[in-house]
């Protein structure tokens, strides 16, 4: 395996089926495992890149970069928007819960 591709998918980590799936490797589905999913994201994402390469389907380095850049740009884009979706969220639920108790 060439070393330029030993390191973090966010694709693989973000979209784990979705990225499985589209890479011909089935691992990402234990995902579907309540509980060891939210370890097996983490797996996901650092051994991504390595699962892909070994399913066969990249003729050369630079094809199997260019298509997992794809994937690694929508998975870090999704991954930051869910961190500020949930941080508008719990900074919401304490707004709320502060000014119904004020006003109460």
């Amino acid at each position: 395996m060439p070393p330029e591709i030993k390191k973090w998918n966010w694709g693989a980590f973000t979209f784990s089926l979705f990225w499985g799936i589209g890479n011909y490797n089935y691992l990402p589905l234990l995902c579907l495992i309540p509980f060891f999913n939210f370890i097996w994201v983490f797996v996901c994402g650092a051994k991504g890149n390595e699962w892909a390469w070994k399913s066969g389907k990249f003729n050369n380095v630079e094809d199997f970069l260019a298509v997992q850049e794809t994937w690694n740009r929508a998975g870090f884009v999704s991954f930051i928007i869910t961190l500020i979706a949930c941080g508008v969220s719990i900074l919401l639920f304490f707004l709320s819960f502060l000014t119904s108790a004020f006003f109460s």
